[in-house]
């Protein structure tokens, strides 16, 4: 076993006897270590629970003949993060989580590894590291939070965003508003629309490294705390029969999870997470990819914030591996993908079957014939945006006007709740890119205004920084390359014409070149913005929105 190198031999006494020191007797020492990453804390509703999540995969891996070994890793939360500096920490935070957890994997050799996330992060940075250090592992999350209810309607966090813009117009009260804040977010769990948290917990699933329903099943049920249980037991088999990270994390299994993504609706953020955690695998993933399986792959369901269902309702009718089922029929899934299970895809779909096809759609009704995600090319982004038009109307999926142009997320959100934004409009919110945020931030606040304000059919926004996975509208992000860099975003003036064609998959400027080319000969370099500490290093490091915003190798 991977772990006989800290405590087999004569020469391993001191590191016995230093186990021996927390409890650990020899008995304990000789069965599989399975370490678990938590990432349980007091900050973060996803992960306010996990301690008890944990209790329950640590019950499994005793109940299967190993050893449990528990160490924490950070978190942040996005929504607490959102609309201000904190948020520049966030996308940040992916490369130290799965950092932290190679190093403490790496100075205590786990035979293998239960990963414990739940918030929009954690998820990919503890997917990352799994890969990255290819010992038998498994992913479980805390699962989705149960939809609020208010005024007779289901509830969610965007819910309570949206309804600043409704305050600001005057369609509803500051005291509805505290009202609606007091039940949008009834206890434990990730936001429980399709945002982004939800859609990675979702495509673990798809990509074979978490058990049935560990995207879907609800943070506060029991049925959460048995597959905590099943987890655990299946770490330890996992290591029996060394079923590796490498033998699952295949082109396949990712091109599972962008059919799922697509089907879905997901958030437009797994265009940065699933290329991070292939290259981790060796893996190549490009946008164009994403495109390729929106065009095959139908959207089979409409959940928050592009349609009316939430994750609980996703959970009933069957969940991630019904729409799996449904999409095989398509020949969009590739059923001989290894999973966790130790079988392959098409052995875990046997017994599986949509109960409401309200939530779910056949194949040959789908909410909409393509996918949920799409990427934009054009002289306004060479490298490529991206767009979640599963959320966008389709009175604004074509859409030509003039640039508002701002040079960062507040100035935007502060010149929308002027209401100085007006119909027919293009919000231009860049220097929010990987390099000049830095850190990419989440564009919520602005997003949400402007659908509070009721101009979501008639406004797009554009960005380098990213969405939420809960904005809806014809909001474009990951413009790449980012105006820091010196991209064509940069060049951008005030009125400046911009044509968005969503179904064409083009972004253009309407600006004679001749004009850009003079504009880019006058561009200077802005200073950034921090310049110290751990985004101050991030900043130098990290790649392009367009390669998943991964550290660049040097």
């Amino acid at each position: 076993m991977r772990s006989d190198i800290m405590k087999k031999g004569l020469e391993r006494s001191p590191h016995r006897s230093l186990f021996k020191a927390m409890g650990y007797t020899d008995e304990e020492l000789n069965r599989p270590i399975i370490g678990i990453a938590n990432s349980a804390n007091e900050l973060i509703p996803g992960h306010i629970h996990l301690d008890r999540v944990v209790e329950a995969a640590k019950a499994g891996v005793r109940m299967a003949g190993g050893t449990p070994m528990e160490f924490s890793t950070i978190g942040v939360c996005d929504g607490i993060a959102m609309g201000h500096e904190g948020m520049k920490y966030s996308l940040a935070s992916r490369e130290l989580i799965a950092d932290s957890i190679e190093l403490v994997t790496s100075a205590h050799p786990f035979d293998g590894l239960i990963l414990v996330p739940n918030c929009d992060k954690v998820i990919p940075g503890m997917m990352m590291t799994m890969a990255r250090l290819n010992i038998p592992a498994i992913i479980l999350s805390g699962g989705p939070m149960l939809a609020g209810r208010w005024n007779d309607c289901d509830v969610d966090l965007i819910t309570v965003f949206e309804a600043i813009g409704k305050v600001t117009s005057g369609q509803m009260s500051e005291q509805e508003l505290r009202e609606l804040e007091n039940q949008a977010c009834p206890g434990p769990g990730c936001c429980s629309g399709m945002f982004t948290a939800n859609t990675m917990n979702a495509l673990s699933e798809a990509l074979g490294i978490a058990l049935r329903d560990n995207g879907t099943a609800p943070a506060v049920s029991a049925e959460r705390i048995r597959l905590a249980k099943k987890a655990g037991i299946q770490a330890v088999e996992l290591v029996r029969q060394e079923i590796r990270p490498s033998d699952i994390l295949t082109e396949k299994s990712f091109e599972n999870a962008i059919a799922v993504d697509m089907a879905l609706g997901g958030s437009t953020n797994t265009t940065l997470h699933l290329p991070a955690i292939a290259h981790e695998a060796g893996i190549n993933i490009d946008l164009k990819k994403f495109n390729d399986f929106s065009e095959k792959t139908p959207q089979l369901c409409s959940l928050s914030p592009g349609g009316p269902h939430k994750m609980e309702d996703l959970h009933r009718a069957g969940g991630i591996h019904a729409v799996m089922r449904e999409l095989a029929g398509r020949g969009v899934i590739h059923l001989d993908a290894l999973t966790v299970t130790g079988k392959n895809v098409e052995e875990n779909l046997k017994d599986t079957r949509i109960i409401d096809h309200d939530v779910i759609h056949y194949a040959s009704y789908p909410y909409r014939p393509r996918g949920g995600l799409v990427a934009l090319f054009g002289n306004l982004a060479p490298s490529g945006a991206v767009v979640k038009q599963a959320a966008v109307a389709t009175e604004i999926m074509s859409h030509r006007g003039p640039a508002r142009v701002f040079d960062s997320e507040e100035s935007a959100t502060e010149g929308i709740r002027r209401r100085e934004i007006k119909k027919g409009d293009v919000v231009v919110i860049r220097y929010e890119g990987p390099k000049g945020g830095p850190g990419m931030r989440e564009m919520l606040a602005p997003t949400a205004a402007i659908a509070g304000l009721g101009l979501d059919k008639d406004v797009a926004l554009l960005t380098d920084g990213r969405f939420s996975g809960g904005t809806r509208g014809a909001c474009v992000g990951h413009i790449s390359p980012e105006a820091a860099e010196g991209g064509p975003i940069a060049l951008v003036e005030e009125g400046d014409i911009i044509e968005i064609d969503i179904p064409g998959k083009r972004i253009s400027l309407e600006v004679d070149q001749k004009i850009l080319d003079e504009r880019t000969r006058n561009w200077k370099e802005p200073p950034p913005k921090i310049k110290k500490g751990y985004l101050g290093r991030y900043a130098k490091l990290v790649s392009s929105a367009a390669t998943g915003a991964i550290f660049e190798e040097r």
